[in-house]
């Protein structure tokens, strides 16, 4: 592959009207709404019982947890929930001594960015995904507000942990249920993606939103299932084939079959078997077989929740669509496959295989690309504050959150988030100032109002940020009343203030702060890759090269794979005025999936295919 050339930059228009357009809600938008719910509500509804729903805030600190890693398989989840609670005990924790120690509202509004900084760096470090650092953020801010003193912090502490420990157990629920749902449903995205995509290449458009998307899911996928490290699974293994025949329909769309992709997409949701598009290291042995009269349908399934069939009912293991003749030649894409495509598919699983041996960078090396986003959060929402109490605000931590929640990919970006952000809060309060009757008639109807702007939230965010804001607006209003009620117009008239400060004092802090080396270093991490990819190839191909020089080049590809995904990932967090390469990113990685393959082989760690058939041990490994 080549090294990567200039992207020459653009002028970007701050749209308005189409930052406020809904999507498509997510195929699993019930399951954060549901979650937060289940989390929220028992603690909630057993203070309101003691007659200590004053408590609830901090209870709620640690149910808010819940909304965290539903991505992820549930091995890593357990780890990234645990992770998240720690972390947010942690902020709590400096808010609360701090709030306990001084009321001086200037030093509080410092902590708070401080703390806001942190937070933003350390979840784009860690890609901990969505609801990232806002969640956090907002708990250790509200909180900075709270009078306290030192004697109530280890019990508020307590009371956030035992809620934060019932989160776990909520964000962990459905794994014996569905032990490998993540990882279903990530495969089936990126499958219905990569159809998508090929219908719109047979029809010609070749459209770039439709070819970004399906890169882009097919990556996730990818993302998702290598969060599962070396654990042993043959679920598993059968989904990354299928994650392979959607990179395959990426790479040829005119000749992949939409429909049979959308059938794969289908039959692997929920907990039924999982089709199988044949095992690269026994394919030759399927193909005799067939050749001497054995059905697919003669063939016992397997009982791991693996179908050899797409079907289950002895359909052909391809997908790439109906028998063609291109000049004379047979492509039978339904039927056997050509030794070339199937080495390349086994090269991409076992050179996953070898990426996933190698250990992640250390946090602070990935932190230190994410000065400039710190700095930016720091000032941005530091500057908030004071301004908001320069205005006579009695809470600035309602604009600080606003200034945090801002920064986004790119400064267009950052722009649309500002106005869904001001869009939704502004039609947030007006949504409590009709609630507010209703959420005052007890401490019942309090607790369910708050259930209900927490599961609204989490069920409309999916279309857009605005419109999930509708709903976090009453929510983080009616937690304020969860000590005493309060005056419904002041609260009204110190969001609104609060949110049009956070947002454009936020906003000017992205312009202000920039940081052009990211793009730089996406670049020099896809030019590591691609001398890395050559000289790995190149020994491979050479029959002289002695082992230690093939385990050196190996390990190097490797690691300069592992650093392509960890630098496109901090850039992903930032802006410039180039678009980020996530396609060309996507291709280098493939790349170096099957010259690893090939690595490994000529390494002699795994048996030649030249034993069962005519492969060379160097396919798909040139440079």
């Amino acid at each position: 592959m080549s090294s990567a050339t200039p992207i020459p930059a653009r002028v970007r228009r701050f749209p308005v009207v189409g930052a406020l357009r809904l999507g498509r809600p997510s195929d699993v938008w019930f399951k954060p709404a549901l979650s937060v719910v289940a989390a929220v509500g028992p603690p909630s509804l057993l203070l309101m019982m003691l007659g200590r729903l004053d408590l609830a805030p901090y209870t709620m600190a640690g149910s808010l947890c819940a909304l965290y890693a539903h991505n992820r398989p549930y091995a890593a989840r357990a780890k990234v929930l645990a992770w998240v609670i720690l972390g947010m005990l942690g902020g709590l924790a400096v808010a609360l001594v701090s709030a306990s120690l001084t009321r001086n509202a200037v030093v509080l509004v410092t902590v708070g960015a401080l703390l806001a900084a942190v937070q933003k760096a350390v979840c784009d470090a860690t890609r901990v995904g969505p609801p990232a650092h806002v969640i956090l953020t907002f708990v250790s801010s509200a909180t900075l507000f709270v009078p306290q003193t030192l004697g109530q912090v280890p019990a508020h502490l307590a009371l956030a942990a035992a809620a934060g420990a019932w989160a776990w157990l909520v964000g962990m629920a459905p794994a014996p249920l569905r032990p490998h749902g993540p990882e279903r449903r990530a495969t089936a995205q990126a499958l219905n993606a990569a159809a998508a995509y090929a219908e719109t290449a047979r029809g010609g458009a070749e459209g770039a939103g439709a070819r970004s998307a399906a890169y882009a899911a097919v990556h996730a996928a990818w993302q998702t299932l290598l969060a599962a490290r070396n654990r042993p699974s043959t679920t598993r293994r059968a989904l990354e084939r299928l994650v392979v025949r959607a990179e395959v329909a990426l790479a040829a769309p005119a000749d992949a079959d939409p429909a049979r992709l959308r059938s794969w997409a289908r039959a692997i949701r929920g907990t039924g078997r999982i089709p199988r598009t044949g095992d690269p290291r026994r394919e030759d042995d399927g193909l005799r077989r067939e050749d001497d009269g054995l059905r697919l349908d003669e063939v016992d399934p397997r009982v791991d929740g693996v179908d050899p069939r797409p079907d289950g009912a002895g359909q052909n293991l391809d997908g790439a669509g109906p028998r063609r003749s291109v000049g004379g030649a047979h492509l039978d894409d339904d039927g056997p496959r050509r030794d070339g495509d199937l080495l390349r598919e086994r090269d991409e699983l076992v050179g996953v295989a070898a990426e996933r041996a190698v250990a992640p960078r250390p946090l602070r090396s990935r932190l230190g690309p994410l000065a400039p986003v710190a700095v930016r959060s720091a000032l941005g929402c530091a500057l908030a504050g004071y301004v908001s109490l320069a205005l006579g605000a009695d809470r600035p931590y309602w604009a600080l959150v606003t200034a945090a929640s801002l920064y986004q990919a790119n400064i267009t970006l950052t722009w649309s988030r500002a106005v869904q952000r001001v869009v939704g809060n502004l039609v947030g309060v007006l949504l409590f100032a009709a609630v507010t009757p209703v959420a005052q008639l007890g401490p019942l109807a309090l607790v369910l109002c708050i259930l209900a702007c927490n599961f609204g939230a989490e069920a409309l965010i999916g279309r857009n940020y605005w419109l999930g804001s509708v709903c976090v607006t009453p929510l983080a209003l009616l937690v304020t009343e969860l000590p005493g009620y309060q005056p419904t117009g002041e609260l009204v008239t110190g969001r609104v203030v609060d949110t049009l400060v956070g947002a454009l004092v936020g906003f000017v802090a992205a312009v202000a702060v920039t940081n052009r080396r990211a793009g730089r270093r996406v670049e020099r991490a896809l030019t590591a890759v691609d001398r890395a990819r050559e000289h790995a190839a190149r020994l491979a191909a050479d029959p002289t090269s002695t082992p230690a020089a093939l385990e050196a080049a190996r390990r190097a590809l490797a690691a300069t794979v592992v650093d392509l995904r960890a630098t496109a990932d901090a850039a992903a967090g930032e802006w410039w005025q180039r678009a980020l390469p996530q396609e060309r990113v996507v291709l280098a990685e493939q790349a170096a999936h099957r010259t690893l393959a090939a690595t490994v082989r000529r390494q002699g760690l795994l048996p030649g295919p030249g034993t069962t058939s005519t492969f060379t041990h160097t396919e798909g490994a040139s440079p």
